[in-house]
């Protein structure tokens, strides 16, 4: 079985907080991202870069999966940024705002210029061309990881309003899923702002399931629970994929063309799924 990597809990943490990072280091979350952009100031983002990197150079993280989201190239800070990311050994970057495979390009090259490695890069889809372009985005072949669906700076370009079931901006979602899968990219879901209304973000955690992301991005650790517990797969669904895969294998083994389980057919793609399922419930550690 593949042991895949979950992504179920993406936690931003700025990285000019020194005690958030410490503090990151005993969380639940899949995976951290030190944050150089949104989170920080101006005036604090050289220290926020020397601060990120060496919590990215540490090996006191555990199995987490470590980013570091740069500022935009639209920027004065973010070569910076990818060159002290490139001295620490940065193994993802986090990418704002991305609308075209040409900012993909040009942050990967000055990466490898600055001497890093293989990088895993992750492309915010979060304005109006980029939602557009999704599709031209998610075809880069230079390490593209995954894309992340950014409902702030979109809802803000489109004058949307934030409402409960995020209607105004599910096309938009649904353009990043697609592009993301058509590529066989991950894809993760949007900051829920309101870090105390659990219910609230309980409810966009299985919306974003229901329709196939990956998982969510968050802004507090009291989210990190709720993400985990929604994005796993249940103890229904791990059996129900233990059996469809187990009655797959039996008929194959009798030499029966046809398999069935509960009075339904069984076909390839049930297993196919069901065998995803399980590899991501190893990757888990729920079974």
């Amino acid at each position: 079985m593949t042991t895949l990597r979950p992504y179920r809990s993406v936690l931003f943490m700025p990285g000019s907080n020194a005690r958030a990072l410490e503090k990151a280091k005993t969380l639940s979350a899949d995976a951290l991202v030190f944050d150089l952009e949104d989170a920080v100031a101006p005036d604090a983002k050289a220290e926020a870069r020397q601060l990120a990197t060496a919590a990215l150079a540490s090996d006191a993280y555990g199995s987490k999966t470590l980013m570091l989201r740069i500022n935009g190239v639209d920027t004065k800070w973010w070569r910076e940024d990818v060159v002290v990311a490139a001295k620490a050994g940065a193994k993802a970057l986090v990418i704002p705002k991305v609308e075209d495979i040409e900012t993909l390009s040009v942050v990967q090259g000055a990466f490898a210029a600055a001497g890093g490695g293989d990088v895993a890069l992750w492309a915010m889809v979060e304005t109006p061309p980029g939602v557009l372009r999704a599709h031209d985005i998610a075809r880069y072949r230079g390490g593209l990881a995954g894309l992340i669906f950014g409902a702030n700076d979109l809802a803000k370009d489109l004058h949307a309003r934030r409402v409960p079931g995020r209607a105004p901006l599910l096309h938009a979602m649904a353009q990043t899923l697609l592009a993301a899968r058509a590529y066989g990219l991950l894809a993760l879901d949007s900051v829920y702002n309101d870090f105390q209304d659990n219910d609230g973000f309980e409810a966009e955690c299985q919306q974003a399931r229901d329709m196939g992301f990956d998982g969510k991005t968050l802004i507090h650790p009291n989210q990190i629970g709720t993400a985990n517990t929604v994005f796993a797969p249940t103890e229904t669904e791990i059996e129900n994929a233990q059996q469809l895969v187990q009655a797959f294998e039996d008929a194959k083994t009798s030499g029966k063309g046809v398999a069935v389980l509960d009075g339904k057919m069984i076909e390839e793609l049930h297993v196919v799924e069901a065998r995803r399922v399980l590899a991501l419930a190893q990757s888990m550690d729920v079974i």
